[in-house]
């Protein structure tokens, strides 16, 4: 393979989290989609075979894209107070990029397994991410789907009325994103 690196960012494809609610008044609240609009991802390439993945996320460029569920629909007002609490939750000032890299990458049946550590709100864990790759000739095309549990990385997920409405502490990570093959 040509290619010694890869790189990636929000014009190949799409970063989202998904939260979901708890509590005794979930139903009024709503489950929402929200975008991490600038990241970088970087491939290394060996033998021609992925060696190494890196993704960096500037916190800051969350946006709030649609709620589910919920009493009304969450209108702009109510996504602009939603973003300013998982800022806020994030501590997105002191710690303003989430980062994960994979330091071992295994081929798997339908693409790879990524092993490395994730680092969110200065506390890393290992983390594996199972990417599912399909090369078509002309366009590589990647997703994977991931759970995070907040609480393990010392965010308090955002809560109201004394608990009764919560953001549930584990979130799912969506990625997906193409990339033409000769470029």
């Amino acid at each position: 393979m040509a290619d010694t690196a890869w790189t990636l960012d929000g014009q190949h494809g799409e970063l989202l989290i998904h939260t979901g609610v708890t509590g005794r008044a979930a139903k009024m609240g709503h489950r929402l989609t929200i975008a991490m609009r600038h990241w970088r991802a970087t491939v290394r390439w060996a033998d021609g075979e992925p060696a190494t993945a890196e993704l960096t996320v500037a916190v800051d460029s969350l946006e709030v894209l649609h709620g589910e569920g919920g009493v009304t629909p969450l209108s702009g007002p109510e996504k602009a107070l939603v973003r300013s609490n998982a800022l806020r939750s994030l501590d997105a000032r002191r710690y303003p990029q989430i980062r994960f890299a994979a330091n071992t990458v295994e081929p798997t049946a339908d693409g790879y397994r990524l092993t490395g550590e994730l680092d969110i709100h200065g506390t890393t864990r290992r983390q594996v991410i199972e990417l599912r790759t399909t090369n078509s000739g002309a366009m590589w095309e990647l997703s994977s789907k991931a759970a995070v549990r907040q609480s393990d990385f010392g965010v308090r997920p955002y809560s109201m009325m004394m608990g009764a409405l919560k953001v549930a502490d584990e979130v799912t990570v969506t990625f997906h994103a193409t990339r033409a093959t000769d470029t």
